[in-house]
């Protein structure tokens, strides 16, 4: 009797579960700058790791590395972004040593729930980062299923080296840019050599390709082919990971237009992990392009509610107002987007546009050409033109809309001439005739795009740059063709 009544007490008078939880971006305190990778990537790991407990709300990435390299008070943050407990850490690489550093705050009172150094060799990695998660979860006091331990057990893979090739890869892709995602495959291959079991490298692998079509800098032709086989492997290697399945259904969208295919592999990573972020937003893609918007929000909105500090994630949601032509909501949600990320370049680029189809010109032709570092009314040189193509091209049409020929024409030429010399779509230059009233050739340049397979020509059903040939019985016949690669 007397220990049930212990017992009961125990119960009764034990301080409830902390059920979310911040972890901040480690400090890498180490005297090489090139060990970042380490303090970033043990971060998202851990990150992602406790993600995996469907009754604990862990902050996104992109909501905690807006600390990142700042003197923070934990309470304070811990405060800003509602959560029970903020962990810290730090990371020391010393040649093939690694010591990590760690303190969990209570945001209550400040108190410390848990503290501990790690001094391990490099190749322990996994098992250190497996056991701060597993003790975050018990000092935040969760009751865990047999399921929930199992989720947090699951390495992906069981080699230190890949590992850390893999937290390289990240580390790359997270800059993204060409420069950036050409390092990322580079380490995410390797990682692959090293372990050729890992799914997740080869969803890492499989996103950079497709972001390098999606970013117009290689031809779709020619890359989204090596995204669509890693995807693939992905999947095959492990078909639990909702990454594998995700990374399949965005080539399936944007590539093969395969629109089932794609609309059930997004369901079944969602199955898979519903708290995937970037699962909801390209969902939601695949949605608008099927003319679905209200089902649209609603996975925007979850995917916001998952990754509310996510610039991308925030301007999609900005993204599907214009597509709607309710451009005041698009503009605000832009202006949202800028208040999380003043330098977001996709918040940018479409506020002009939303601008421009408003009719503020002045205003569009600004965020614009900053975007390409050309501020002031001259001609645009090729320096600004080959930076970033597809800006240039939504200048263009402004210009068009604006009634500055010339110098939509301008850009057009320089397009032209840039072709010559490396990948530029066909798409791009069929948005500044289509600005430029030219319908015949903004045709024959959207046929170009569809034998290139650009991500982004499945948009012209929704986009109203092209709203002047949607009546155009060509225009129809070209939308009709997006089917299925054989």
């Amino acid at each position: 009797l007397l220990v049930l009544a212990a017992a009961t007490i125990y119960f009764k008078y034990s301080p409830p579960p902390i059920n979310s939880v911040a972890i901040l971006p480690f400090l890498n305190d180490s005297n090489e700058p090139n060990a970042e990778y380490l303090s970033d990537g043990i971060t998202e790991s851990i990150i992602n790791s406790l993600s995996q407990l469907p009754r604990l709300k862990v902050m996104s990435r992109n909501a905690v590395f807006r600390f990142k390299g700042r003197q923070v008070d934990p309470k304070e943050v811990g405060r800003s972004l509602k959560v029970g407990a903020v962990l810290m850490g730090r990371v020391v690489k010393l040649d093939n040593r690694l010591v990590i550093k760690t303190e969990l705050i209570d945001v209550s009172d400040g108190s410390q729930l848990w503290g501990a150094e790690y001094n391990n060799s490099l190749s322990d990695i996994l098992s250190v980062q497996d056991e701060i998660s597993r003790t975050i979860s018990e000092k935040l006091r969760l009751r865990l299923t047999g399921e929930d331990e199992e989720r947090l057990s699951k390495r992906y893979t069981k080699d230190a080296e890949a590992y850390e090739l893999y937290l390289k890869g990240r580390y790359f892709w997270n800059k993204r840019g060409e420069a950036g995602l050409r390092n990322g495959i580079k380490h995410f291959k390797a990682a692959q050599e090293r372990d050729p079991t890992y799914a997740l490298a080869y969803s890492g692998l499989a996103d950079s390709y497709a972001l390098l079509c999606d970013i117009g800098v290689v031809a779709p032709v020619d890359e989204m082919p090596l995204a669509k086989a890693a995807a693939q492997k992905s999947v095959d290697i492990d078909p639990l990971l909702a990454e594998g399945y995700t990374s399949r259904a965005f080539v399936k969208l944007a590539y093969d237009w395969d629109w089932q295919g794609a609309e059930a592999d997004f369901r079944k990573a969602l199955h898979l992990n519903p708290k995937y972020p970037t699962a909801h937003q390209w969902y939601a893609s695949y949605l608008v392009q099927m003319g679905k918007f209200d089902r649209a929000r609603e996975e925007i909105e979850q995917a916001q509610q998952l990754d509310p500090l996510s610039p991308i994630i925030s301007s999609n949601a900005g993204l599907y107002s214009y597509f709607e032509h309710r451009y005041d909501d698009a503009i605000t949600q832009y202006q949202r987007t800028l208040e999380i990320d003043p330098g977001f370049w996709v918040a940018h680029h479409y506020l002009g546009l939303a601008y421009a189809k408003k009719g503020s010109h002045q205003e569009a032709i600004g965020q614009l050409r900053g975007l390409l570092e050309s501020p002031g009314a001259g001609p645009l040189n090729d320096g600004a033109v080959e930076k970033d193509p597809e800006v240039a091209a939504s200048l263009g049409f402004v210009y068009a809309s604006a009634g500055k020929r010339g110098d939509a024409e301008a850009i057009l030429e320089r397009l032209k001439t840039l072709s010559e010399r490396r990948y530029v779509s066909g798409l791009y230059m069929a948005i500044i005739y289509a600005g430029l009233k030219d319908q015949d050739r903004a045709l024959e340049c959207l046929n170009k795009a569809y034998e290139s397979r650009h991500p982004g020509l499945v948009l012209i059903r929704v986009d109203p740059i092209f709203d002047d040939l949607r009546s155009d019985d060509r225009f129809q016949q070209l939308v009709k063709r997006f089917e299925p690669m054989p």
